[in-house]
C-alpha cells in the first residue's frame, strides 16, 4: 500500500533540518550529496541512486518511456552577517510549525519533497515513468550548468523537468534570461604627483556610468516576465600604486533579459554607447570558472537565456491539475520567477517544457528570514506525486 501525505510529511520535516544543519556554498557540497545519497537508498523505492561527475546526486525511480526531472539545487550562498540573523542560520529551528535556516527556501525544501514523493507513487507506474530526482549543485554560481551537465554530458535526458524554486505552491513556467557583462576601459599610467601626464582610466568611465543608467531606463518591457534591467554590480581599477594615474577600469554589469532580447542586442546596445565609443572600451561576456567539489573543471560563458513554457503546453496544464488537486481550497495560479533558474538551460538552451513548483516564498531566498511552513512541505510533497500520477494518466 501507498504512503500518504500525512505519514510521510514529519519525515520530509526531518529530513529538510538535517540537510539544513550542512552547510553546502557552491563547490563546497559534498556532505550534503552524501547525505541525500544516504536518505534516498534508505527510503527503497529508488530503483538506483547515484552522483555524477559534476556532482548532482540522482535518484531515479521506474524505467518507463518518457523521462521527468524533479530537480531541486542543494548549493546555497553564504550567510552574510551573522549578527542580522535571530537565530543560528545552521541550527534548522522549528517553532509553532515553521522550519528557519540558510536553505530553508532556496532551495532545500523541494529537495526533501521530491525525495519523499514515490512513496505516495503506486509501483505499478513504474513501467509508464522515469523520474529523476535531482540535487544539483553549483546552481547559485552558474544557473542552469548543473542540468546542461547532466543532461548532455551524463546522458540523462528528460522530457520534461520540474524546478523546486520557491513558487508558494504556485505554478511558475518561467523567467527573465541574464548576463555577465564586462566593460573595460584603458588609460595612461603617470605619476600622481603629474597626474596631467597620464590619462585616468577611471575619469574615462564616468560618461558611461550615466548612459547605462538611462539606457535601463528605455529597455525592453514584456507583458509577461516584466521589464529588462542593467546595473551596474561592481567597479575595479588598476594604477602601479595610489600614488599613480589609474591606467586600467572594468565596470562588471548585471543584465536582464525580457522576452525579445537577446544576447546579441544586449551586447550591441552597450558597444553603441557614445562614452564606449569615444573610450574605445571593450564589451564583452564574462567567463565564469570553478571546480565542482568532486575535482571536475566547470568554464561557461556568463550567459543565461530567458526561459518560458507557454501557458497552452500541456506540461504546464498538467501542472495547473497537479496543484488544484494537491491544494484544492486554493484555485492554482500561473506566475514567473523575477530571478533566473537552472531553466536557463533545460528550457532556455535546450527547449525542454520546464515548470516550477515548490514551497517558499522568493522573495525571502538569500535573506536572513528564509523560513518555511511544514504543512506546506506536505502540500509539495503530494504535488510532485499529482504531477507525475496526471503525466501518466
Amino acid at each position: 500500500m501507498n504512503a500518504t501525505v500525512a505519514s510521510v510529511t514529519p519525515r520530509v520535516a526531518r529530513f529538510l533540518r538535517d540537510i539544513i544543519r550542512i552547510p553546502s556554498l557552491s563547490g563546497e557540497e559534498k556532505q550534503v550529496v552524501a547525505r541525500i545519497a544516504k536518505e534516498l537508498r534508505a527510503l527503497r523505492v529508488y530503483d538506483k541512486v547515484w552522483t555524477d561527475r559534476l556532482g548532482n546526486v540522482i535518484g531515479q525511480w521506474g524505467r518507463g518511456p518518457r523521462a521527468l526531472m524533479l530537480d531541486a539545487h542543494i548549493d546555497t550562498v553564504g550567510i552574510g552577517d551573522r549578527a542580522q540573523w535571530a537565530h543560528d542560520p545552521y541550527a534548522a529551528l522549528e517553532r509553532k510549525g515553521v522550519i528557519y535556516g540558510r536553505g530553508a527556501v532556496d532551495e532545500k525544501p523541494a529537495m526533501a519533497c521530491m525525495a519523499y514523493a514515490p512513496l505516495l507513487l503506486d509501483p505499478a507506474l513504474k513501467k509508464h515513468i522515469t523520474i529523476y530526482v535531482v540535487g544539483s549543485v553549483l546552481e547559485e554560481d552558474c544557473d542552469g550548468y548543473p542540468l546542461w551537465h547532466l543532461i548532455t554530458k551524463e546522458g540523462v535526458k528528460p522530457d520534461w523537468v520540474v524546478l523546486g524554486e520557491p513558487t508558494d505552491l504556485q505554478v511558475y513556467r518561467g523567467h527573465r534570461g541574464r548576463m555577465e557583462i564586462t566593460i573595460s576601459i584603458k588609460g595612461k599610467a603617470a605619476h600622481g604627483a603629474h597626474c596631467d601626464r597620464g590619462v585616468n582610466a577611471i575619469y574615462r568611465t564616468a560618461p558611461i556610468i550615466r548612459e547605462i543608467e538611462q539606457l535601463h531606463k528605455r529597455l525592453r518591457r514584456d507583458a509577461l516576465l516584466g521589464k529588462g534591467s542593467v546595473t551596474i554590480a561592481r567597479i575595479e581599477s588598476t594604477s602601479p600604486s595610489l600614488c599613480s594615474v589609474a591606467d586600467g577600469c572594468t565596470l562588471y554589469l548585471d543584465r536582464r533579459l525580457t522576452r525579445g532580447e537577446t544576447k546579441a542586442s544586449a551586447l550591441a546596445e552597450l558597444r553603441a554607447l557614445p562614452g564606449v565609443r569615444a573610450a574605445r572600451a571593450h564589451v564583452a561576456v564574462r567567463e565564469y570558472r570553478s571546480t565542482a567539489w568532486t575535482g571536475l573543471p566547470v568554464a561557461q560563458e556568463s550567459y543565461f537565456p530567458t526561459s518560458v513554457s507557454e501557458d497552452k503546453q500541456p506540461l504546464v496544464q498538467a501542472g495547473l491539475r497537479a496543484a488544484a488537486a494537491a491544494l484544492p481550497a486554493r484555485p492554482p495560479k500561473l506566475g514567473v520567477w523575477t530571478f533566473s533558474t537552472n531553466g536557463v538551460a533545460t528550457m532556455g538552451r535546450l527547449g525542454i517544457p520546464t515548470i516550477g513548483f515548490a514551497p517558499g516564498r522568493e522573495e525571502l531566498a538569500h535573506s536572513v528570514h528564509e523560513q518555511v511552513a511544514i504543512k506546506d512541505l506536505a502540500v509539495a510533497t503530494d504535488f510532485y506525486a499529482a504531477l507525475v500520477r496526471e503525466l501518466c494518466a
